[in-house]
């Protein structure tokens, strides 16, 4: 019987991405007040076969989320700062990457790697291993690591949320989530029904952080103390390992959210979503349904894109959108 696919998505700038079965889209705020609905190409790697591998999925996941991010929030930035008074890029023209892009790409990759790698997990190393003199436990020692680590990631995400730029991204991933709900629950996407849910969602990235400093801590338990050039390997070493078991974890939890012992499993990642989420106004809800409907319609699920608009008396109406957008030719 095959696995049911669970959509996902992230916010940008102005606008959100949803990543579908076979294809990725997203929808952009232009600066003229309309939207912007295109595709993100996808890696045959990451769209083939190995992703539907337990474990292994969980490293192809986080690096095409990566990827995806960066992307995206490269191109909702030219979409919704463009100047008002240019010609608006169609629906759909996203132009493949020039070499210099590429290069840029890779270049911003490996920097949010090893600055992840090297203030989440080196930088809470050396700290408990600077109480080595006073610590005798390597369980101890782990678990002081662990709370640094876990202090660090919260300490950066309340930084960040009071950023104003970042707020209003923060409003789109409230948006992402309580859309992603709706259409997990059958209902319509309109903004009245999507308003009722939360703006919490198990499988967030948000939450998968969370859980990497969780098994981080077991793992690293396991490895035990060893010397510090040995430990730092390490730390570097059992990053896809941990990514690989804490999506497995996300993944499981998420499928059996409804039952009682899900959701206490899920809690702690819950709350720590109010940091990352904010209530949207229906003008960011209606992105998110642009999203999600120009990726249902790549994906063949439903026939036609229908378009939440912003009326001059104020209220949302569904309009059709036309012509619907092919779905990729890559293959899951």
């Amino acid at each position: 019987m095959p696995q049911p696919f669970y959509y996902g998505g992230q916010a940008l700038i102005e606008g959100v991405l949803i990543r579908g079965q076979h294809n990725v889209r997203m929808a952009v705020r232009r600066p003229d007040g309309g939207i912007w609905t295109g595709p993100l190409a996808l890696s045959p790697i990451t769209n083939g076969p190995l992703r539907r591998i337990p474990l292994i999925r969980g490293v192809i996941v986080l690096a095409e989320s990566m990827l995806m991010g960066i992307k995206g929030l490269n191109r909702s930035a030219e979409i919704a700062m463009a100047d008002p008074e240019d010609e608006p890029v169609p629906d759909g023209e996203s132009p493949e990457m020039g070499k210099a892009e590429r290069v840029t790409m890779a270049f911003s990759l490996v920097t949010a790697l090893v600055l992840g790698v090297g203030i989440f997990f080196l930088l809470p190393l050396l700290g408990a291993r600077s109480l080595d003199s006073y610590i005798d436990s390597s369980i101890v020692s782990n678990m002081i690591e662990g709370g640094i680590r876990l202090g660090l990631l919260i300490g950066y995400i309340w930084a960040i949320g009071h950023i104003k730029d970042i707020r209003r991204v923060f409003a789109y991933h409230g948006a992402e989530h309580m859309t992603i709900h709706a259409y997990e629950h059958g209902v319509p996407l309109v903004p009245e029904e999507i308003e009722k849910f939360s703006m919490a969602h198990p499988r967030c990235g948000t939450a998968f952080l969370l859980t990497v400093v969780l098994v981080s801590v077991l793992v690293f338990t396991m490895v035990g103390r060893p010397s510090i050039m040995m430990a730092i390997v390490s730390r570097v070493a059992l990053v896809p390992v941990i990514a690989a078991v804490s999506y497995e974890f996300l993944r499981f939890s998420g499928a059996h959210s409804e039952r009682p012992w899900a959701r206490l499993l899920i809690y702690p990642g819950l709350l720590l979503q109010r940091l990352t989420t904010r209530w949207p106004d229906r003008s960011q809800i209606e992105i998110a349904v642009a999203a999600m409907n120009t990726t249902l319609v790549a994906d063949g699920i439903i026939d036609s894109d229908p378009r939440l608009e912003v009326t001059q008396d104020g209220p949302l109406r569904t309009e059709s959108a036309g012509d619907s957008p092919d779905a990729d030719a890559s293959t899951d």
